[in-house]
């Protein structure tokens, strides 16, 4: 079983930065692809970026070039460094991991982006 712990979010003016960590821990050999999904009020959850076990990431289009994806294998944690952040960033952040097991899901952290 591997639990998914969030940290980071909170409130910032536009244009300002947060970095979001999520932690795994239990027992497990490795993971494989860790992402970031948000859900803004009112609005389906989404992929924001994901990161393979090798490094590869992807982004969803919104976020090309203001957000960075990154993990640390040793240390079993994924981050998100947001840039330029948005009022439309807005949301609650939840990172997703799997393996060979199945997919697990952290409770989430809320952002706020207004001014």
């Amino acid at each position: 079983q591997v639990q998914l712990v969030e940290s980071g979010g909170g409130w910032v003016q536009p244009g300002g930065s947060l970095r979001l960590s999520c932690a795994a821990s239990g027992y497990f050999d490795s993971l494989n692809a860790m992402s970031w999904y948000r859900q803004p009020p009112g609005k389906q959850r989404e992929l924001v970026a994901s990161i393979t076990s090798g490094g590869h990431a992807h982004y969803e289009d919104s976020v090309k070039g203001r957000f960075t994806i990154s993990r640390d294998n040793a240390k079993n944690t994924v981050y998100l460094q947001m840039n330029s952040l948005k009022s439309e960033d807005t949301a609650v952040y939840r990172c997703n991991a799997d393996n060979s097991f199945g997919a697990y899901w952290g409770q989430g952290t809320p952002v706020t982006v207004s001014g």
